[in-house]
């Protein structure tokens, strides 16, 4: 019977959740006394070298994965058990606190927020997690994932400012009992707590501010968080490391970026870029607590107008993953966090100004959860082998070298020795960017001496931006490698029988020498030349895209090259109901050759089950079926198979695959309405918010500069597009219009008085406050005229340097002249304007939609009444009028759409995206609505988005769907979209479980809109 975390929480209660308040408050004072580290619990403990879970020693190899980026919770087991194939054994998590308090006082973390699916579908999956909710995260989301209503508060940010801290309480108290309910204490899968994010450098004294870490620890530990508490600082400079006093954790991390973010040009890998100091770093910060790089790069974000996604694959590719990762692997890093294993999408306004929809990031597993990257496979070999070599956790890390393992000066070799077990050894090349291949020696200290490697003739290579481990007295159970200069991706004990899963670059040559070897089978076909000597039998072997194979009595040497190695997958078996498995490291599995994916795998009784994927038609190798099973069921269907003279086990699983048909949004019954009636004659605004401020407490936009508050967060407007209306009477001279306004990098604003367009800024990707001058004829005296403004937020900025204030910019107007162009230098002839009113999202802080959230809708008319959301009232729409045809003026018009999909979604994964036809112009921004969830945001002469991925779950793979798309023309003539069409990647028979219908509350009539 397998228990959820929530069962088990009910019955695993630490002794100190258990305590009364004033008893816990007195265990924790007890805990942080200076000077003392005693421990809350006793499962999750750790030493100078690693982490210990259940006092088994354990490497945590992990990837961030964030799950307010993917609003579908039946998704989540299929992204956790994507990275638990990987050999990954944890995943890191933010929270995003903006999207749970939109209101100060109102905290919501349910429905599509709700964190209990995150934690279910991890426990399900098998891999631990470590929790980062903040309050500050960074994380590329609006703010750093800070509400907008901070704006409002006047101390300084991430500082003990009484009322920022008071800010946060109601937050922190609210996450930390909902993560403390998911502690592996409690029986979930949360092993490691982090409280802040990049606390590491200021601009305000003082710094670090001791006090205001301390409370941010004190929340969570008062909230009930009893596993350690991890750092995770931007750079190696020990803030907040054990024994330094008030506001230190228990163990000290940090980030490491090492290629920074410079997707435009993916070939270059900097001079210096790969840290040859890293152990002496961790040493001299905290020699008493593992290494720990709690963010290490697996992709790059890119901002507007960028180079895309796949661009920044490019840039952190497989040989990157393959240089950089095994370099922090021989420093000793035993706690390995990749930021990010998969990205996901900012969708609903939760991105900041520097960043699109997309938050693909380049990571191994796609925004849509493809994972045709090779860098997934490559992790893949580096996690498997970590997970089958526990001997690596107690080494001694030893510093890059040159010249000592090996005579050649073109390759650096880093030593990781050890006097108990075996010896590891990372080989590079001296000038890491090096694009040539070397051919090279080694001398290597073994049991039997330091031998000269090959010893039986020739070199060994190392290609171009390409790392190798080499192990010496490496065991596989109950035998020993004496060498090998092939990497193991793993091995496995099966009963009676052992294998060993060897791998090398194609034409290679590798070599490796077993110690007391029993026999030699080589009649299995292998090119491979052995010989006996010193008790060892040494093999040499080319790895070539055919398998080799040699056997010494149980004990069954495969060797690979390493394409071939990639499709080679480790799922661990279940054990007492818990897909943990029976142990951290080198649990209990079994070895699948074959396959897009292999998501799990199961022995009971004499059935053998296989959950995996397929993109092909292709036959499974199952190597390692117990003596006693005699059935194979893949995805629940028994499938036959034959049994090999080595024991493994061949099928050819039934595979075919659907052609899909999408509609095509050309076809579609579309209807339209002007979404921007604000600068019609007859337009009421009598409900629109008064801008009455005449101060404001935000300290990044004072003093004002205008006679009131223009800022959109001083009136509860955080998201999403904003108007803004002034009147005025002139005088006649009038003639010019100064606009100053702020939104992010790449927004827009464009400019009415009464109904006359008087002009636009386009946006530009790098301004986020912009002066713009608009000129029009001179208007009549004494008449009274309206000014409409409207522009779009690109989000809060982040807030990463303490004393900055940076997520405190205000958007909305700064300032305005209204004035003749012959008296622009005389202040005093400006025309004031009054009366100011502002509309953002219905409602502001006391947002409409709460399924959706806080910052899924903007300001917008369409947006304001809520026909972006399914079934609206058609009647209020115009019919036949498309976003093709588009308009020939300037302002904002919605369209909607309706369209079903039947999709084969239960047996099929199929990712599916809507793709906008790259014209530039005339210029034009579009937003995306799918079925109420703002799912795309176009900027046509910036990009570089165009395609928008939308996952089902969000979209009815069976049933009816509501498209819609805004098109906001920023020129006089007029916009239109050239193209939009559903486009999708070729479908995966999948075993993935079911996925449930985000099911969004349709249009109802919103009495209060206008």
């Amino acid at each position: 019977m397998k228990l959820s975390y929530a069962l088990l929480a009910a019955l695993a209660v630490p002794v100190v959740q258990s305590l009364s308040l004033g008893d816990r408050n007195q265990a924790y004072s007890i805990v942080h006394e200076p000077g003392k580290r005693e421990l809350l619990q006793d499962i999750i403990t750790w030493d100078d070298k690693s982490l210990f879970i259940r006092g088994e020693r354990a490497m945590m190899f992990s990837g961030e994965f964030h799950p307010f980026r993917l609003p579908v919770p039946s998704l989540y087991l299929d992204v956790f058990q994507k990275i638990k194939a990987m050999g990954f054994n944890m995943v890191s998590f933010y929270v995003d606190w903006a999207l749970v308090e939109g209101k100060p006082g109102e905290f919501r973390a349910d429905g599509i927020f709700s964190l209990e699916p995150f934690f279910d579908a991890a426990a399900k999956a098998g891999v631990y997690l470590l929790a980062r909710p903040g309050p500050y995260i960074n994380a590329e989301v609006s703010g750093g994932g800070y509400p907008g209503w901070l704006q409002r508060v006047k101390g300084i940010l991430r500082t003990d400012a009484p009322d920022y801290l008071a800010a946060t309480d109601n937050y922190m108290a609210n996450i930390g009992a909902i993560i403390a309910k998911a502690q592996i204490t409690n029986g979930g899968p949360v092993i490691l707590f982090q409280p802040e994010n990049e606390y590491s450098g200021a601009s305000v004294s003082p710094f670090p501010n001791k006090k205001y870490m301390q409370y941010v620890i004190d929340q969570a530990r008062k909230a009930g968080i009893v596993v350690p508490l991890i750092d995770n600082d931007s750079y190696p400079g020990g803030t907040g490391a054990p024994g330094t006093g008030e506001g230190e954790v228990d163990i000290y991390g940090f980030d490491s970026y090492p290629l920074g973010f410079d997707c435009g040009h993916p070939d270059v890998w900097p001079a210096g870029n790969l840290p040859s100091d890293l152990h002496k770093t961790h040493m001299r910060l905290s020699p008493s607590t593992p290494f720990s790089i709690v963010e290490f790069q697996g992709g790059s974000y890119d901002p507007f107008g960028g180079y895309g996604f796949d661009q920044c694959y490019k840039l952190v590719n497989h040989e990157f993953s393959r240089v950089f990762d095994k370099n922090n692997l021989a420093a000793g890093v035993n706690i390995f966090n990749i930021y990010m294993i998969f990205g996901g999408t900012n969708w609903g306004n939760l991105g900041h100004p520097n960043g699109y929809t997309s938050y693909d990031y380049g990571a191994s597993i796609r925004e849509d959860r493809y994972i045709d990257r090779e860098k997934y496979s490559e992790m893949k070999l580096e996690a498997q082998f970590m997970r089958v070599s526990p001997s690596i956790l107690e080494v001694a890390p030893g510093d890059p070298t040159t010249g000592v393992y090996s005579d050649s000066k073109d390759v650096t070799i880093t030593p990781m020795l050890s006097n108990k077990t075996g010896n590891y050894f990372v080989v590079r090349h001296a000038d890491y960017q090096s694009r040539d291949s070397v051919s090279y020696t080694v001398k290597l200290p073994t049991s039997e001496g330091t031998l000269s490697i090959p010893q039986t003739g020739g070199q060994l290579t190392l290609s171009g931006r390409d790392s190798k481990f080499h192990v010496t007295d490496y065991s596989v159970g109950d035998y020993t490698l004496l060498y090998s200069t092939a990497e193991i991706m793993t091995w496995q004990k099966f009963g009676n029988q052992t294998f060993v899963i060897m791998y090398g670059g194609a034409g290679e040559l590798h070599e490796f020498a077993l110690k007391n070897a029993i026999g030699v089978d080589n009649s299995y076909g292998s090119k491979v030349a052995y010989k006996q000597g010193n008790g060892s039998v040494i093999v040499q072997f080319t790895p070539t895209p055919e398998r080799q194979v040699i056997r010494f009595g149980d004990l069954t040497v495969f060797m690979l090259d390493r394409n071939s190695a990639y499709n080679y997958w480790v799922p661990v078996l279940p054990k007492g109901g818990s897909a943990y498995g029976s142990s951290v490291m080198n649990p209990e599995t079994i070895i699948v050759n074959g396959g897009y994916l292999v998501r799990s795998a199961s022995v009971d009784g004499r059935t053998v089950s296989i959950q995996a994927d397929f993109n092909q038609t292709t036959p499974l190798e199952i190597i390692g079926a117990p003596n006693g099973a005699s059935k194979l069921s893949i995805n629940g269907k028994a499938t036959s198979f034959k049994k090999t003279s080595d024991g493994t086990w061949l099928s050819k699983p039934s595979i075919a695959f659907p052609t899909i048909k999408l509609p095509e949004p050309k076809s579609l019954d579309w209807y339209a309405i002007d979404s921007l009636p604000e600068i019609q004659s007859s337009y009421d605004d009598s409900r629109w918010t008064k801008a009455n401020h005449i101060t404001t407490t935000n300290p990044k936009g004072t003093p004002l500069r205008t006679p009131v508050s223009l800022y959109g967060s001083d009136y509860g407007f955080n998201t999403g597009n904003m108007l803004f209306r002034g009147t005025f009477t002139a005088t006649g001279v009038e003639d010019q219009l100064v606009l100053t306004t702020s939104g992010g990098e790449a927004y827009a604003v464009s400019a009415w008085i009464n109904q006359t367009f008087i002009g636009s800024f386009d946006g530009n990707k790098d301004w986020d406050t912009v002066i713009v001058t608009h000129s029009f004829p001179k208007l009549h005296a004494n008449a009274s005229y309206i000014l409409t403004v409207v522009m779009d937020s690109l989000g809060f900025n982040e807030n990463l340097t303490p004393g900055n204030d940076d997520m405190k910019a205000p958007r909305g107007i700064l300032d305005y002249k209204l004035q003749s162009s012959s008296s622009s230098s005389n202040s005093t002839a400006a025309t004031p304007i009054t009366g100011w009113k502002i509309a953002g999202n219905l409602g502001g802080e006391d947002y409409k939609d709460k399924f959706r959230g806080p910052l899924n809708e903007g300001g917008l008319f369409f947006e304001r009444n809520g026909y972006h959301q399914p079934s609206p009232p058609l009647e209020a729409f115009t019919k036949a009028a498309t976003p093709f045809d588009g308009t020939t003026k300037e302002g904002i018009t919605y369209y909607t759409a309706k369209f079903d999909l039947d999709l084969p979604a239960d047996e099929y994964d199929i990712p599916v995206a809507f793709r906008f036809d790259n014209g530039t112009t005339p210029t034009y921004r579009a937003l995306l609505y799918v079925n109420g969830f703002q799912y795309g945001k176009y900027i046509s002469n910036i990009g570089p988005q165009t395609e928008f991925p939308v996952p089902e779950g969000i979209l009815n793979y069976n049933g009816e769907n509501w498209l819609g798309v805004s098109v906001w023309a920023l020129d006089g003539d007029g916009a239109k979209v050239p193209g939009l069409s559903l486009v999708s990647r070729p479908p995966v028979l999948t075993s993935r479980n079911k996925v449930d219908l985000v099911d969004g509350p349709s249009y109802t009539k919103r009495d209060d809109a206008f």
